[in-house]
């Protein structure tokens, strides 16, 4: 029994988009099994570069979404998300997430032209990846759980977090720490979510940072889901250049990056906990009793709507859907609940289930985002 196939996205796919699924299980198949996966996480960077590589020649998954002028292939979320399905499906550690996800809708919306044009295209060939350091997690810094216009998750102008100051020379220095930084261990350009101005004109930039830049110091972090690496990240006296131009609504493309990157954590969901169920599903014998079957039934329907609410939001119209959070909330839960039937692959599920809810949860307070974004929580949410 395949789910991914049995309960489809709520619009039929192409045929191009049934390709691009079916290429990268097939490539997936070769190259990220449960030995390779664990092989891949043991190395200095966390994922299998190689791998990494050849998707990303193969079918472009380093720029999926990225402007064909900038050597991507232009998708869409719906497209993006059928990756992400396929890529959680397998568990398989990639720059992903953090590079394709996350760093580049920055790069693409904030940037200057001379800064899409130098980074964007290596990006696309897999020649650069990136991460986001926010201080105080990066579900606050994307709006995931709540308004990030409240600048106290960068700084705050207090001490703590990371602060920025203008050099002598016209440049920014950046000063302080964020934790649990993915991929910051090995990805080469950060992008530094930080505080400037004092109280009078306290604002929340951002900037670059190459990885091997002076007064960079990385610290990988024993992980939950060795999967999802992560690593504390200290500026100590780093220079910086500003991403973007001010002014620029830097808040505001962070919380529509969090808002699409939601449905691409629910798609991973989705996919692990659909390969998770079709192994339940095979583990049945004919003679069980009913209630292992209709426990079994019960998850799939489970699935089926997390997977449905999914693509219902990566088809939303506009920056950010807002349907991601509770997308999320509803794919961590059905994650879960198919890792608690779990031998031991599907231990790992479990990990990315709770590492996830760690990093970017948990479900209830994505429930009451969306909720009140929606505005279903009436005068209360206000």
């Amino acid at each position: 029994m395949d789910t991914s196939q049995s309960a489809p996205p709520t619009e039929p796919l192409t045929e191009e988009q049934q390709g691009i699924r079916r290429a990268l299980r097939d490539l997936l198949g070769e190259g990220a099994g449960a030995r390779e996966n664990r092989a891949a996480t043991a190395t200095p960077e966390g994922h299998d570069t190689a791998l990494w590589t050849r998707a990303s020649g193969t079918l472009g998954l380093a720029g999926l979404t990225l402007p064909e002028e900038y050597g991507g292939a232009g998708r869409g979320t719906v497209e993006l998300a059928l990756v992400c399905e396929e890529t959680g499906r397998a568990l398989a550690p990639t720059p992903l997430l953090a590079t394709t996800v996350l760093a580049a809708p920055l790069l693409t919306a904030l940037g200057t032209p001379a800064q899409r044009a130098e980074l964007l295209p290596r990006v696309a060939d897999s020649t650069l990846t990136c991460a986001l350091a926010a201080p105080s997690g990066t579900a606050l810094a994307l709006g995931l759980t709540g308004d990030n216009t409240d600048g106290d998750w960068s700084g705050g102008g207090r001490a703590g977090g990371i602060q920025a100051a203008r050099a002598a020379d016209g440049g920014w220095r950046l000063y302080g720490e964020a934790a649990q930084v993915l991929d910051g261990h090995s990805a080469g350009l950060l992008l530094v979510a930080a505080h400037t101005g004092g109280f009078a004109r306290s604002r929340t930039l951002l900037f670059l940072v190459p990885a091997d830049a002076p007064g960079v110091v990385r610290t990988r972090q024993p992980a939950l889901d060795p999967t999802r690496p992560r690593a504390t990240v200290q500026f100590r006296d780093t220079g910086a250049e500003l991403l973007g131009e001010e002014p620029a609504d830097v808040l505001g493309a962070l919380a529509a990056t969090g808002r699409t990157a939601a449905v691409m954590l629910a798609a991973e969901a989705v996919g692990a906990a659909a390969a998770a169920l079709d192994r339940a599903v095979e583990r049945i014998r004919p003679h069980e009793r009913s209630g292992s079957r209709h426990r079994l039934a019960d998850l799939c329907v489970q699935v089926g709507t997390a997977r449905s609410l999914t693509y219902c939001a990566a088809r939303e119209p506009g920056p950010g859907p807002d349907g991601g959070p509770l997308a999320l909330a509803h794919a961590l839960e059905a994650l879960r609940a198919t890792a608690d039937e779990s031998l031991a692959w599907e231990d790992l599920c479990f990990k990315r289930a709770a590492s996830d809810e760690l990093l970017f949860g948990p479900a209830r307070r994505l429930r009451a985002r969306a909720a009140e974004r929606t505005g279903l929580l009436g005068e209360e949410a206000a």
